[in-house]
């Protein structure tokens, strides 16, 4: 059996389903190492602009360690604000173990890659840099970066775990050997969603209603934080724009800074058929999924994926995509089960949205069906088969 380390910055309600699995597998035993307990006690969460704790069992059913921070501002939005000296001791005394460190955003991953190669372990690194971003990146400063990732990330890395074609484009892009790359996608829990949505999808009359959500509507679902990053106001304004939209019900699920000026502007406007959830934990947000027919994402540079889209799929949804989030290349076959646009383009997105509104039930079921095939190829099968190559390759 081999010992699998994950250095992650925090409890991540994605993450923790993924160790369980690969827990359950014969041939490794998982420890995560966290550089903090942010997503555990209930503290604000500066995006969701509200308290966060996630309902489900972030640290059953593997192992986990807390590592101490000496960051004199502790934070997870800077790249001193995580230093865990402690990473250091452990991984020269651990023994040789297949090392996963997400990202290189805070000084603890630099010191992980490092004292992961000195230590013997096999380093994998899984970053989330979508090619289609690096666009402001010219000159001097791709070269720097070039340098930064060819130069050190790289060569610290035995592999390097891509997400999707966006994230492999970006290692190529900068100089990384295709040699080096693994496909490890970026997933959710598709067994326990579609478990939920078998379940639900005959009371889904009835969930709208407790939900507060009309009968006999479309209901078109944004799902995430309430922030610049997710562009939620491009959605209300196409939506204003959209000659079918006495059709929909718009449902924004999420909370963030920008609801205020949201709220703002359902008023002005006096859009009719917008709801605006606040938080909504994990234990619930099945219950949206399930009642919704279409979700859309209208993000910007800074979504590297896109992780609710893929819940979605699970719900048998049609996706809108914006083209800048990152997932868009990987889940969206345009005309099969759904369709990106440009992202800003709100003129483009509320045509988009008639062309929805206008199709039948009976092909919005087809595009669903399509979504939820697509998504079994994003699933933690595809990870734990990168790690059974590392295995085999390192560990004879």
């Amino acid at each position: 059996m081999v010992n699998v380390l994950f250095l992650n910055s925090h409890p991540i309600q994605y993450f923790a389903p993924l160790y369980q699995e690969i827990e359950k597998h014969p041939s490794f035993s998982v420890t995560a190492l966290y550089c903090s307990m942010h997503g555990l006690s209930a503290e604000r969460d500066r995006e969701f602009n509200t308290a966060v704790k996630w309902d489900i069992p972030m640290l059953a059913g593997y192992s986990h360690i807390f590592l101490k921070n000496y960051a004199l501002r502790p934070t997870l939005y800077r790249l001193w604000g995580l230093l865990n000296l402690g990473i250091i001791p452990f991984l020269f005394k651990a023994p040789k173990s297949i090392l996963v460190v997400h990202g290189w955003g805070y000084l603890t991953h630099l010191l992980a890659l490092l004292a992961g190669r000195l230590a013997g372990h096999i380093v994998c690194l899984r970053g989330e840099n979508p090619a289609s971003h690096e666009r402001a990146h010219k000159g001097l400063t791709w070269h720097l970066k070039r340098l930064f990732i060819r130069g050190f990330l790289a060569p610290l890395s035995h592999y390097i775990f891509y997400i999707g074609k966006e994230n492999r484009a970006f290692y190529l892009q900068y100089g990384v050997k295709e040699s080096k790359l693994l496909f490890a996608p970026y997933a959710v829990d598709n067994q326990r969603f579609q478990k939920e949505y078998a379940a639900l999808r005959p009371k889904r009359e009835e969930l709208k209603t407790a939900l507060g959500l009309p009968a006999g509507k479309t209901i078109v679902l944004f799902s995430g934080k309430y922030i610049l990053k997710k562009r939620p106001l491009d959605l209300l304004k196409a939506f204003q724009q959209c000659q079918h939209r006495n059709k929909a019900c718009l449902v924004f699920m999420g909370d963030g800074a920008l609801r205020p000026e949201m709220e703002a502007f359902i008023a002005e406007n006096k859009l009719d058929g917008v709801i605006l959830t606040g938080f909504v934990n994990q234990s619930k947000v099945a219950e949206y999924y399930t009642v919704a027919d279409l979700f859309v994402l209208c993000s910007q540079e800074g979504e590297t994926w896109g992780l609710s889209a893929n819940e979605a799929m699970n719900f048998s949804l049609p996706l809108l995509l914006s083209s800048l989030t990152g997932s868009a290349a990987d889940l969206v076959g345009p005309g099969e089960n759904g369709w990106i646009f440009k992202t800003g383009d709100i003129a483009g997105l509320a045509r988009k949205l008639d062309t929805v509104l206008a199709l039948p039930k009976a092909r919005l079921a087809e595009m669903g069906a399509c979504s939820q095939k697509k998504v079994e190829g994003y699933s933690y099968r595809q990870i734990i088969e990168a790690l059974e190559v590392v295995r085999t390759k390192s560990f004879a």
